[in-house]
């Protein structure tokens, strides 16, 4: 807490970022102090996001990364784009404001240590498991249907060690195939209060289920 108190001046000039292009008090996740408490915490190596808009989640992953001093924050995203120069009615607050990047609420001091990559999910994310020695840390925040939601679990799941945590947001819209995933590992899932973000971590005294439940999905990501 004494280090969330310490970086409220960052806080605020991220929200600024934020106004500047028309989302005001607008989050990509309603948990970014969680985020940088796992980070501290868990101390990850390698921790994959999917799913990044204008970098909520990614701030407070870099943040709680140069705390510790080490690890790198991978980050996939397939944009989306608002139409004009405000946001229309039926638009996603996710989209990019006009002149705007994915990721453009990172603070620039804090973009050393992340890797962003731009595309689908379908192609990055099995190629970015396939490098990595190893996923200490997962988020799921992107296209939220059941069968992407089960796809990305299933091509991140070799990835996964022992206490690996796993996260994924709006859940009330991808069914049951956290559960599911959960019940393959004997992973307990855990909801943040108030939210339909669900989390859970592998655990380190009990081997894997069959995966041949989880379905592969070959919809846009």
């Amino acid at each position: 807490m004494a280090e969330l108190i310490a970086q409220v001046p960052l806080e605020e000039r991220v929200r600024r970022t934020l106004r500047s292009g028309g989302r005001e008090q607008y989050a990509s996740i309603l948990a970014p102090f969680e985020l940088y408490a796992l980070t501290r915490l868990l101390r990850p190596a390698h921790i994959v996001e999917v799913g990044v808009s204008s970098g909520i989640s990614s701030t407070h992953f870099l943040l709680a990364l140069r705390q510790n001093r080490g690890g790198t924050l991978h980050s996939i995203d397939l944009p989306t784009r608002q139409r004009g120069p405000s946001l229309l009615p039926g638009e996603s607050a996710v989209s990019l404001p006009p002149g705007r990047r994915t990721g453009w609420g990172v603070p620039p001091e804090l973009r050393d240590g992340w890797e962003l990559s731009i595309g689908p999910s379908q192609r990055l994310l099995p190629e970015l498991v396939r490098r990595l020695p190893q996923v200490d840390l997962f988020l799921h925040d992107d296209l939220h249907t059941p069968e992407h939601l089960a796809f990305e679990l299933r091509v991140v799941a070799p990835g996964l060690r022992r206490g690996s945590v796993v996260l994924a947001d709006n859940t009330s819209w991808t069914g049951e195939a956290f559960q599911e995933f959960a019940e393959l590992w004997g992973a307990t899932v855990v909801a943040k209060r108030g939210t339909d973000l669900l989390g859970l971590r592998i655990p380190t005294n009990r081997p894997r289920r069959s995966s041949a439940r989880l379905p592969v999905s070959s919809s846009r990501g």
